[in-house]
C-alpha cells in the first residue's frame, strides 16, 4: 500500500512523540538496570553487583538514564504545551460530568481520560523524584539530604512512580498502536519518497553540468 500524505500538524505530533519514544526508552531501560542493580556503594566488596556491566558500566548506566530523563523531560513539556488545550478541555469535561453537568463520556473515553491522568501523574512524580537525584547526588549512605521527605522516601517514590509510568506508558501505547503503525509507515514513506527526489534532482544537475562541460567549445 503506497503512503499517504502526512499533515504538517500530524508530522511534528510524530516527531515530537519519536523522540519522547526514544528518550523515554533510554531512561526505562537504564533505570531497570538500577531496579535490579540498585545503588549502595562498593561497601568493601560485600556488594558484589555493584560494578556489574550489563552492555555499559554502571557509570554510563548513570548517564543515560540522566540525559535521557532530562530529554525526556523537555520534549513531554513541550507536548503538554501543544495539547494544552485538549488538556484543559477535558478536565473541565472530567469536572462538568462529576457535577452532572453534561453527558457523561462513554467507557473508551472515560478510560483513556484516567489513562492519560495517571501517565501524568506518574510521569511528574518520577521526573521531580528525578531533580532531587539530580541536584542532591550520592548514594544513600553517602547523603541524606532532606527536603520535604527523607533520602530514602524519594527513592521510594521515584522507583514505583516509574513503574506504574512504564506500565501505564505501556498499555497507552497498545490502544494507539493502530495510529502509530499507520503514521510511522506514511512518515517512512515521506522521508523516502524525499530522499529519492532530492537523489533524482542531484543525478539531474550532475547530467546537465557534464553537458555544459561537453558544450564549451576548447581552445
Amino acid at each position: 500500500m503506497p503512503a499517504q500524505a502526512v499533515s504538517t500538524q500530524t508530522q511534528r505530533n510524530w516527531w515530537i512523540d519519536a523522540i519522547l519514544a526514544l528518550s523515554g526508552l533510554s531512561a526505562i531501560l537504564s533505570g531497570i538496570y538500577f531496579l535490579y542493580l540498585p545503588t549502595g556503594g562498593y561497601q568493601g566488596g560485600r556488594n558484589l553487583y555493584y560494578d556489574l556491566k550489563i552492555l555499559f558500566t554502571r557509570h554510563t548506566w548513570e548517564d543515560i538514564h540522566l540525559w535521557g530523563g532530562l530529554a525526556m523531560t523537555g520534549v513531554a513539556a513541550v507536548h503538554l504545551v501543544i495539547h494544552w488545550s485538549w488538556v484543559v478541555t477535558m478536565l473541565r469535561r472530567m469536572w462538568n460530568e462529576l457535577r452532572g453537568r453534561c453527558t457523561p463520556m462513554n467507557g473508551r473515553g472515560r478510560f483513556n481520560l484516567w489513562l492519560n491522568l495517571v501517565v501524568g501523574l506518574s510521569f511528574s512524580l518520577t521526573a521531580l523524584s528525578g531533580v532531587y537525584f539530580w541536584l542532591a547526588p550520592g548514594e544513600h549512605d553517602a547523603l541524606n539530604f532532606m527536603f520535604l521527605f527523607s533520602r530514602s522516601a524519594w527513592d521510594m517514590l521515584h522507583t514505583w512512580a516509574g513503574v506504574t509510568f512504564i506500565a501505564t506508558v505501556v498499555v497507552h501505547f497498545a490502544i494507539h498502536w493502530k495510529w502509530v503503525t499507520k503514521v510511522t509507515r506514511n512518515m517512512l514513506g515521506m522521508l523516502a519518497g524525499s530522499k529519492t527526489v532530492v537523489a533524482a534532482a542531484r543525478a539531474t544537475a550532475r547530467a546537465d553540468a557534464r553537458a555544459d562541460a561537453k558544450a564549451i567549445p576548447k581552445r
